[in-house]
């Protein structure tokens, strides 16, 4: 899977109402034995149902039915780890592909996969030389800074490379999940906003249009230079925890779950963060949206994660994300001593980066 796509399904399950409209996909994977059971599925977890299904016969099959928005989803059967990713919208749309190799599998007859599929040509090596970049810069082996001004030169091209998708495909409904992706990178609001801008009023009253506006409003909540609003909520042994029990340290407050695959990979990089800035006059606070206890004690384990952890359980509805309007993790912001939000997604070597310049 791509990184841009990791980092996608760490987006909450889109609850925007939308038309359900018709849709089909003719397809033939070539060598797939009869009575194959193939597999359309949103990609929320909790969704169990698939969108539609369809056996297969000689390779050929044809998935039917109602759409629920335009959106990313994937096809898959049994006997096979591979998912085809596929962004589909009301068309009859036709699917070739081999057993073997389905995530290579190709799509036509839809305009909204074609500008899928050239985002991902696009951006899946620069997420994947990024995230290359940041190990390198982990491990401290930058001696000379050249690690440091080749990640920035390839973020840079990244964000440049994203105002031309988006200006190119503004009418598609691709364009504001380019949008939401590549905020990932950076979480400024006012290029957000920019280029929300630019979109076509279809563009944005699709389903990741709605949620991008969304995104905007909720933005501006917790801005950065604002005071953070104080919270409390339970750690593992069930006593509350304040934010500003913390007044008079920096505190990274980090919004993570386990069940979040782009958190787990962020937590080795907290953790590097921790042990350099911890007699210095700084800590983690994490907000988990975990909904169960066992998973989430067993990830603070297993990540060595040594600072305090607090959560009610209550996965999306976390009542502390709901307040900073947390629309996608992993989220953090760190706070001064006074408790004034300085800085918003600190990530990989940033984070070190910024705490060196203030804990001198």
């Amino acid at each position: 899977m791509s990184h841009f796509l990791v980092l996608l399904l760490a987006l909450p399950g889109l609850a925007f109402g939308q038309a359900s409209q018709d849709f089909q996909i003719k397809g033939m994977v070539r060598g797939l034995p009869d009575n194959t059971v193939l597999e359309l599925r949103e990609q929320d977890p909790n969704i169990p149902t698939p969108v539609a299904t369809a056996k297969s016969q000689r390779g050929g099959f044809l998935l039917k039915g109602a759409l629920p928005a335009s959106n990313l989803y994937y096809i898959s059967y049994p006997g096979t780890d591979q998912k085809l990713f596929v962004y589909l919208e009301p068309a009859s749309m036709t699917l070739t592909a081999q057993k073997d190799s389905l995530a290579a599998g190709i799509l036509k007859g839809s305009a909204a996969h074609e500008a899928f599929t050239e985002f991902n040509r696009v951006f899946s090596p620069l997420y994947g030389r990024l995230g290359q970049l940041s190990q390198q810069l982990q491990s401290g082996a930058d001696a000379n800074g050249s690690l440091r001004r080749q990640y920035d030169a390839t973020l840079t091209e990244a964000q440049e490379k994203a105002d031309q998708f988006i200006q190119k495909h503004a009418a598609s409904v691709v364009a504001p999940f380019a949008i939401l992706v590549v905020s990932q990178l950076s979480q400024d609001p006012d290029v957000i906003e920019r280029r929300y801008g630019m979109l076509s009023e279809a563009a944005k009253g699709s389903l990741y249009g709605k949620m991008l506006e969304k995104n905007i409003a909720d933005a501006k909540v917790g801005s950065i230079g604002s005071q953070a609003p104080d919270f409390t909520q339970n750690d593992p042994s069930g006593k509350p925890v304040s934010l500003s029990s913390f007044r008079g340290k920096y505190v990274l407050v980090d919004f993570w779950a386990s069940w979040c695959g782009p958190c787990r990979q962020e937590n080795p990089n907290v953790v590097q963060a921790f042990e350099a800035f911890k007699s210095k006059n700084f800590t983690v606070l994490g907000v988990s949206l975990d909904r169960a206890r066992d998973p989430w004690l067993k990830a603070i384990h297993d990540d060595k994660l040594d600072w305090t952890q607090v959560s009610d359980l209550k996965f999306w509805s976390n009542e502390v994300a709901q307040a900073y309007r947390i629309s996608s993790i992993p989220q953090n912001l760190l706070i001064d001593p006074e408790g004034k939000i300085i800085a918003k997604n600190l990530r990989g070597p940033e984070l070190q980066q910024r705490l060196r310049q203030l804990l001198r």
